[in-house]
């Protein structure tokens, strides 16, 4: 009866997701693409072994928005439903038996795989690079939206041989001919397909091996090869480091690490070959404020935690996040200390602190439980979890649950259920009050942080005794500061406490070479003092970006008369990826009173031409928001922000939707725009269109 209602409601059209079909195991796959970028589509071959575990009348493959040219089963024709969001085919599938599948296919796909760059006159900034992010890769490849189903995948990508290809696996071969070349990946083990990935771009690349012998791939764009040392710094540390701890061999055959032009977020962890932030490729200098070693740890922990091990459902999503962001806080304590790490979780308490006051709480098995939730009290639970078991029981139990469940699928149940078994202890206690229960228990996780880190036991005894007396809060800190050695605790006080110093105090403080303190003075200082601007012009010399943009803008505003010599002091200086030095500097040069009045012109089509597609979607919002707040928009700013607002960064996308609607409510921008819309693409005027009907 029940296959006689899946069959009737196939027959409706009515597209049954993957996870109604526990009768199938997919043993293996082997998948063929060629993406063609200028009509955004991927043509496309897969074949899939399959054996029927028992009796059936269909199998469904979901397949979004696809063509099939052929569907052979066996090698011959079969019975099949195109229902647009996916794929039935109809036999007598017989218990036990294994069949092979072929589906020769074409997608256009409006979600899971981005053509960036196409169509555009700037050089050598063309990528085509997909983000399954749970059930997107069969928008590109018929496939399983189900977590659950774990199968071993070939790839071959077939592209453009000017082009370098990068994808889960490892590269067994490549072939040219035509001025194409396919690349061909080997998969040993199964994973589910919403880690399915490849990436193409103008890439070099440089490879290592780890201390076990794993390869490891780190790509670049050419003209970024002074940014590689910075960029992948500790990259062969924090994978020993993640390896040995852990105490699971690396579980894929190589690991890849590519980064892409305006990505969705920080990083993805694809099986064998994460994709991250281009934002993340940065010099010396940007290390200090933006560096990419938690992205590189957190997606390289996902390798074991949601790759090797996957979740069952969204209940069980800690199992992924909350595991990835507490590994890579361990990795990070390894390489900057344990003030670092002690730091970075009291950071992390108070904000969940924050969520709880405001009533948000959420528990760690809510499926809609958002980001603050499932990576950082998930962190949390898990160092509750370490110091509640002790170091030898712990590493044991995660070691026993990830050998258990390899290349399958688990529950939180299935993980505490390990770890009480490992370890001999009841943990109801502890799944109630850091699993379960909505409010975070701030004041007991300070209590365990403060007993492992000395400096924040004193700050927090500080806090406990300034807020005990009426007495004046300097002379308390200064007893406290003059034997503290910890430049994190140093730079907490000064945020927390800063409208409490003195002059002489912050000044003293700036003339100690710690760049954390003077990070925080000068992001914190409302006005700079007289007495201190010898002090505070030093900031502009300090080996931070964001210390630069900050002070440079105050000193700016504060010493008129100086003002030439702060930009001709910064002139040359661009900052982080999102241009912020330099997109600050153009502001203040063409706002200064005859400083180099002759060029201002070409300074302001220079910040005007930071909005264009020839920058990432960061660079471009921070200029709209300059020439918003400061200068008008020229007509290619205007059709800059239409295009904007069919971004495929939602970030973007709604921020540029929402200042578009700010400018309609001008009637000369109204005007203004309705003309310009004549030259624009027919997916650029979408969104238009619906506003200026609307106005």
């Amino acid at each position: 009866m029940k296959q006689f209602i899946r069959t009737l409601l196939l027959l409706w059209g009515i597209a049954l997701a993957a996870q109604e079909q526990p009768a199938v195991d997919v043993l293996r796959a082997w998948i063929a693409v060629e993406p063609d970028p200028v009509r955004k589509s991927v043509d496309g071959r897969a074949e899939y072994s399959f054996k029927i575990l028992e009796p059936s009348d269909s199998v469904y493959l979901d397949a979004r928005a696809m063509d099939f040219d052929q569907v052979l089963l066996n090698g011959r024709k079969v019975k099949y439903r195109n229902l647009q969001t996916g794929i039935s085919l109809y036999k007598r599938f017989k218990k036990g038996r294994t069949y092979q599948l072929r589906l020769d296919y074409h997608a256009r796909p409006i979600q899971g795989v981005y053509f960036i760059g196409w169509g555009d006159s700037i050089p050598d900034n063309n990528q085509v690079w997909t983000q399954g992010q749970g059930k997107y890769s069969s928008h590109w490849v018929p496939s399983f939206d189900d977590m659950r189903e774990k199968v071993e995948f070939d790839l071959r990508i077939t592209f453009d041989d000017r082009y370098e290809v990068a994808a889960n696996g490892k590269l067994v071969g490549a072939s040219a001919s035509g001025g194409k070349k396919s690349w061909q990946f080997d998969m040993r083990h199964p994973m589910s397909s919403y880690l399915l990935a490849f990436a193409i771009g103008k890439y070099a690349k440089q490879s290592l091996k780890t201390a076990s012998g794993i390869p490891v791939h780190l790509y670049y764009y050419p003209s970024d090869s002074l940014k590689v040392e910075p960029t992948y710094r500790h990259s062969r540390r924090i994978f020993d480091f993640l390896e040995q701890e852990i105490g699971v061999p690396y579980p894929w055959q190589e690991y890849r690490q590519v980064p892409v032009r305006d990505f969705l977020y920080a990083g993805m962890e694809n099986t064998g070959c994460t994709l991250f932030s281009d934002g993340y490729m940065v010099d010396s200098v940007a290390f200090i404020d933006r560096n990419y070693v938690n992205v590189n740890a957190h997606e390289l922990a996902h390798q074991w935690f949601g790759n090797l091990v996957t979740e069952v459902s969204g209940r069980d999503h800690w199992l992924h996040e909350g595991f990835a962001t507490y590994y890579a806080y361990l990795a990070e304590k390894e390489i900057f200390g344990e003030d670092h790490f002690y730091w970075r979780f009291f950071e992390t308490a108070k904000d969940l602190l924050r969520l709880s006051e405001e009533g948000r709480g959420e528990a760690l098995t809510d499926p809609g439980a958002g980001s603050l939730t499932f990576y950082e009290k998930g962190a949390w639970a898990l160092y509750v979890l370490r110091e509640t078991l002790g170091e030898e029981a712990f590493r044991a139990g995660i070691k026993s649950y990830l050998d258990r469940y390899r290349f399958g699928n688990a529950t939180v149940s299935d993980f505490i259920s390990e770890m009480e078994r490992i370890s001999g202890r009841d943990l109801q206690p502890f799944v109630a009050e850091w699993l379960q229960a909505t409010e975070f228990p701030y004041h007991k996780g300070l209590s365990l942080l403060a007993s492992r880190c000395r400096s924040l036991e004193e700050f927090l005894l500080l806090q406990r005794e300034l807020t005990a007396t009426t007495a004046p809060n300097e002379p308390i800190i200064r007893r406290y500061w003059e034997g503290q050695e910890s430049s994190r605790w140093k730079e907490a006080v000064v945020k927390t406490y800063f409208n409490s110093l003195s002059e002489e105090f912050i000044g003293n403080a700036l003339s100690v070479n710690d760049w954390k303190i003077r990070q925080a003075i000068a992001m914190e200082t409302a006005q700079v003092p007289a007495g201190l601007k010898a002090s505070y012009e030093s900031l502009l010399a300090d080996p931070s970006y964001t210390t630069r943009e900050a002070i440079l803008y105050k000193l700016w505003i504060y010493f008129d008369g100086d003002r030439q010599r702060y930009l001709d002091q910064c002139r040359d200086i661009i900052g982080l990826p999102n241009h912020n030095v330099r997109l600050l500097w153009l502001t203040l040069a063409l706002l200064t009173s005859g400083y180099e009045t002759e060029a201002k012109p070409r300074y302001l089509e220079e910040l005007r031409g930071y909005t264009s597609e020839a920058y990432n979607f960061e660079t471009r919002q921070l200029a709209f928001q300059y020439l918003k707040e400061v200068f008008d928009f020229s007509d290619a700013n205007l059709q800059d922000l239409v295009r904007a607002t069919v971004h495929h960064s939602w970030q973007f996308r709604s921020y540029a939707r929402a200042l578009l609607d700010e400018l309609l409510k001008s009637q000369r921008y109204l005007d203004r725009i309705a003309q310009l819309s004549g030259e624009l693409k027919e997916e650029e005027l979408r969104y238009i269109r619906q506003k200026l009907v609307a106005e």
